[in-house]
């Protein structure tokens, strides 16, 4: 349930539309629900402004499923993260209108709409190879109701294209800045915008980079000013904490 959601309750019992004892039936879950194999957090949007989010490794196909029930039935919106293609045509049986979103692994499916903001986020890689976790934050903004500019292979070996798109990059309210190798695209890109910019360090690279750990290390290690970090191909954590910042009044 979000804000919008409880006032329309409260307005109808005002109103004498429905009973006292129908708005209890309404409200009694408000807190959460408990399917057995998770305790669905449907207090959580009007709470922080955002539902909670499925984490789908780690759960069976009949887990997710029955949390994604729990959710509709309640009218949340639904992400779903680090979702296998064989688990949507799973949750795809129950719910014909659930998306999956094949490159950053992500099933939404959207009862309800969410206003957007007149800005935007920039969602920027550094290679190709950082798309996946690019597309995630992407993908999670605009399920939070973000208009999202996708800025592709923009990477220091050549940093002539990333001055091509400097007019796109800075005209967004917040930039998400996606890279492996030695990850140094946050910092050059901080060093040029008066925006706040999210480092995103993905697990791209040879030996020496450890999985991601050598560019999560660059970029706390940033010497400009605006940069923050999150986990490494936490591209979901980037698209949430972007579309905070652009929906700050």
């Amino acid at each position: 349930m979000n804000a919008d959601t409880l006032k329309t309750l409260l307005e109808s019992i005002r109103d004498g539309k429905i009973s006292i004892e129908e708005g209890i039936t309404h409200l009694k879950d408000l807190s959460y629900v408990d399917v057995g194999c998770a305790k669905i957090d449907t207090h959580r949007e009007l709470r922080v402004g955002y539902p909670e989010v499925i984490y789908c490794p780690g759960k069976t196909p009949e887990q997710v499923k029955r949390i994604i029930q729990g959710m509709i039935e309640k009218e949340v919106n639904v992400l779903a993260t680090r979702a296998g293609e064989e688990l949507f045509l799973e949750v795809n049986k129950l719910y014909p209108d659930a998306v999956y979103h094949p490159l950053a692994r992500a099933i939404t499916i959207k009862k309800i709409e969410t206003a957007m903001p007149d800005s935007y986020i920039a969602v920027v890689t550094a290679g190709t190879s950082d798309l996946p976790v690019a597309e995630e934050a992407s993908v999670t903004a605009e399920f939070f109701g973000n208009p999202v500019e996708r800025i592709v292979d923009v990477g220091v070996a050549g940093v002539h294209r990333l001055f091509d798109k400097m007019d796109a990059i800075r005209g967004a309210r917040v930039i998400v800045v996606v890279a492996g190798m030695e990850g140094a695209l946050p910092s050059l890109i901080g060093g040029l915008v008066d925006k706040p910019v999210i480092a995103v360090p993905t697990s791209v690279g040879y030996g020496a980079s450890f999985q991601g750990l050598s560019a999560l290390l660059s970029m706390l290690n940033s010497c400009a000013g605006g940069v923050c970090v999150v986990n490494i191909d936490n591209g979901f954590g980037a698209g949430y904490m972007a579309s905070m910042i652009n929906k700050l009044r």
